[in-house]
């Protein structure tokens, strides 16, 4: 079994129908969501504010690989299109795979181009801290420490007056 932390967002479109599309398509490895956020866009202020959320999943026979294929396919089915010339551009949908740990909680790291674990930028982005803290406060990014001393840190506490609670937006359960 492994469990892993995913961030999603997205800033064009229906946002919030992307984000529960995600979750969604997820289906029953879903164990936690958080609530949603909306930040600023990231790196390229000329567009519009993003939908953020993190999905805590587990599932007994995923890969930290499979985490990854299961992220692109909710991207691929929402739509998403990448410019390789705009790193930092609108999205649909993006889903990150942030951390995974395997079944017996040893974390699971790599330097795969295709696949770094932890991410490599998670510990600066308050889009994932703030969400991630909220659903799980004791949570510690592989590598960096506790994600609530990471909120703390001059970069992430910057940007923190940007991330908004969007309580009237739910990614939880319909049924």
């Amino acid at each position: 079994m492994t469990t892993a932390v995913l961030s999603i967002g997205s800033n064009l479109g229906d946002s919030h129908a992307h984000l529960r599309a995600a979750v969604d398509r997820l289906g029953t490895s879903v164990v936690r969501v958080s609530g949603i956020y909306q930040t600023p866009p990231w790196g390229d202020s000329a567009q519009p504010p993003y939908l953020n959320a993190v999905v805590l999943v587990e599932d007994r026979t995923a890969s930290a690989r499979d985490w990854l294929t299961r992220a692109q396919a909710c991207e691929t089915a929402e739509g998403r299109v990448r410019d390789p010339d705009r790193r930092f551009g609108p999205r649909t949908l993006d889903v990150d795979v942030i951390a995974v740990w395997a079944d017996d909680g040893t974390p699971v790291v790599g330097d795969d181009p295709e696949l770094t674990l932890p991410h490599p930028r998670a510990h600066l982005r308050a889009f994932v801290l703030v969400p991630w803290h909220a659903v799980r406060p004791d949570a510690e990014l592989p590598g960096h420490g506790p994600i609530a001393g990471l909120l703390t840190t001059p970069d992430v506490a910057a940007d923190i007056a940007g991330v908004t609670l969007r309580p009237e937006l739910s990614l939880e359960s319909m049924e």
